[in-house]
């Protein structure tokens, strides 16, 4: 991950475990979301789930993306207690995931 500041997007591309109920994935994305208040690094965070009309989606079924100030900022997030102990919960339940860093770049 390159060093430095500007906007950073953290995005998880997700398939849950079937054996995850609808009130188990609601807990968990209030869980996700609670983490911007938890966690003073990170600065937005949204989810969705796939409704792309062109079948690419190679499994996953769901997108968390999460807005940091830098990469720094990331970093913090990563190692910050909260955040440690959701994804102690978070990622046994997936079964699969693609994780991305990335600083978003205009065209002009």
């Amino acid at each position: 991950m390159a060093a430095g500041g500007g906007v950073v997007k953290h995005i998880l591309l997700v398939r849950f475990k079937e054996e995850v109920t609808p009130e188990r994935l609601d807990q968990l994305i209030r869980g996700y979301a609670a983490l911007v208040d938890a966690v003073p690094s990170m600065k937005a965070f949204h989810w969705g789930t796939d409704v792309s009309i062109e079948n690419m989606h190679q499994g996953f079924t769901h997108v968390f993306e999460s807005t940091f100030e830098s990469t720094e900022g990331v970093k913090e997030y990563i190692e910050h207690l909260a955040h440690v102990e959701f994804a102690n919960v978070f990622l046994p339940l997936l079964e699969k995931v693609v994780i991305i860093d990335y600083k978003p770049t205009s065209v002009n």
